[in-house]
């Protein structure tokens, strides 16, 4: 194997360099120490669905299109799949010169291009996704015993987190090691998404972490040993953290402002609850015995949304019973569908700027001939921009701190022919220690964020091997600088149309014009299950 590329999700400095302190990442530790090291820049917003595609395309969101982990079409929205990735993948080029890749469990690959090689999709993609070859999967899991995208319904206890994560992990390994032996690549791509998944689930409990880090590192060690790659290089899409500062929910601000609209009861947009579903987070539909037949709303369902329709919201609910303790017990037992009739939400079609989503990081203006049904003329839409701009530039949380680094319009931050698909309003949290939400809660502030732990701008990372000069430095490193030098540890001339150059430790092989990338059709991901992962770990709320 010529090059390999290790993906650990969210790891950075100050997760890994204890591991190494206590002797826990040996294998880790020798490649970190063999090559050279240092942050790696993410993106804004450094999130996995967005991050991911532009470390392996090497540009920005505005020209390859995703944004988050929904896709939108006015005020509909999907999760986002391959399809939504226009734009080269580092595979695609190599596969254009005639380099062979095998690459496991990549985010937002599924329904994967035909290269040759072959590709078993990670995160947004179904538990039993379409691979390349067609028949992949069944292959791999009869050679290893069993492979799944995401882990097993397991007990939620340290331990039975801990074999949930481990088992998977090994799943990585063994599946990549097995088709590394069988289809010999020019480039591996190995990805571990539960370095990241343990700090959503088991915030602050540092053995979890420890044990997901020790089995990752294992699988690391043995991969070296067989496939024996010339050039090693690890990456992260973002860094991880605690968060110390405020909850910001910023269509609450906005309704303040008389920005946001509001409805009782129906569909939000996404239409995730307040209140936590049970059911939801051990990946079941949610449903009830009460449930319609024909799959729509239940009787109580109905009867929760007449009750939003005056007033009684889930929200209010929610308050009520944690005046008398007992929010938690209901919500254990509220099926989502419950929860969201009876919601109040932000009315799109009747607001003039709303956050749709909080992992895009900004506000989206109800722009008359771009949305559907848009208030803002064009006349007031520049006027507006600036006011909500010059606003949350000077916000401050109760503590007199502010509450964003930065606030900018989004051509600041993106460029590209999709670049009209991301908010109008980029906002980045202030040392990203501020959590944004979009959910409605009466007021814009609250003192504890709804995780303890969530993602840091910068990640991680390292390269090793003879053709890297370790007296180089990697000051300034961007994820966007991924993809270019992959490309040229191959000798390979990367898109002129990259927003990143080759990292200084290898030999920058230069740039060349290719044909316009034709994106292939894109396709709808419509499947409940993901969105049910997705919400479990507050990606989706």
């Amino acid at each position: 194997m010529e090059t390999l590329l290790l993906g650990l999700d969210a790891a950075c400095e100050s997760v890994l360099e204890p591991l190494i302190e206590e002797g826990r990442l040996p294998n880790i530790e020798r490649l970190l120490d063999d090559g050279v090291s240092g942050p790696l820049e993410s993106q804004i917003p450094p999130w996995t669905p967005s991050a991911w595609p532009s470390l392996y395309t090497g540009v920005n969101p505005g020209k390859h299109g995703v944004f988050s982990f929904l896709k939108f079409d006015g005020y509909d929205w999907d999760v986002v799949n391959a399809t939504d990735v226009r734009e080269r993948t580092l595979w695609e080029i190599l596969d254009e010169h005639g380099k062979s890749s095998v690459v496991v469990n990549a985010p937002v690959t599924s329904p994967p291009p035909a290269v040759a090689g072959a590709i078993i999709p990670g995160y947004t993609a179904p538990e039993d996704p379409d691979c390349h070859p067609a028949d992949l999967l069944d292959e791999v899991r009869e050679a290893i015993g069993d492979y799944r995208v995401y882990a097993r319904d397991h007990e939620e206890t340290p331990q039975g987190y801990v074999d949930a994560y481990r088992e998977l992990i090994r799943m990585r390994g063994e599946a990549f090691r097995y088709l590394a032996d069988t289809r010999d690549p020019d480039f591996g791509f190995l990805q571990f998404q539960q370095t990241d998944t343990v700090f959503h689930e088991c915030p602050g409990q540092d053995e979890v972490v420890a044990a997901v880090y020790e089995a990752v590192d294992e699988q690391v060690g043995k991969v070296l040993e067989e496939c024996e790659p010339e050039t090693v290089m690890i990456v992260s899409d973002h860094g991880m953290g605690e968060y110390e500062g405020y909850e910001f929910r910023m269509n609450d601000y906005l309704r303040e402002r008389g920005y946001v609209e509001t409805a009782k009861g129906g569909e939000g947009m996404p239409t995730w609850s307040t209140i936590a579903d049970d059911s939801l987070k051990n990946g079941k539909s949610g449903k009830t015995e009460d449930d319609g037949a024909d799959g729509g709303p239940s009787p109580a369902e109905r009867a929760l949304a007449l009750g939003a329709a005056v007033g009684l919201t889930s929200q209010r609910i929610h308050r009520a019973l944690k005046r008398v303790g007992l929010a938690d017990v209901v919500a254990a037992h509220a099926p989502s569908g419950l929860v969201r009739a009876a919601s109040e939400r932000v009315d799109f079609q009747n607001s003039k700027a709303y956050m749709r989503d909080r992992i895009e990081c900004g506000v989206r203006i109800n722009l008359d001939g771009r949305e559907p049904n848009g208030v803002v003329s064009e006349a007031e839409y520049e006027p507006l921009r600036q006011e909500l701009i010059e606003d949350l530039r000077a916000l401050t949380a109760p503590d007199g701190t502010p509450v964003f680094d930065e606030v900018g319009p989004r051509e600041d931050y993106f460029d590209g022919p999709y670049a009209e698909d991301a908010v109008d309003i980029v906002t980045v949290p202030r040392e990203f220690d501020v959590m944004l939400s979009a959910q409605l809660h009466d007021e814009p502030f609250s003192a504890t964020p709804m995780e303890p732990w969530n993602h840091k701008l910068d990640g991680i990372v390292s390269l090793t091997g003879p053709g890297v000069d370790t007296t180089a430095s990697l000051a300034g490193a961007h994820l966007y600088d991924v993809a270019s030098t992959v490309l040229s540890t191959f000798g390979i001339a990367y898109p002129e149309t990259m927003d990143g150059r080759p990292l200084a430790p290898v030999v920058d092989v230069g740039t060349k014009q290719y044909d316009e990338y034709e994106p292939r059709a894109a396709q709808a991901t419509d499947d409940a299950a993901v969105e049910e992962r997705l919400a479990d770990l507050g990606y989706l709320e």
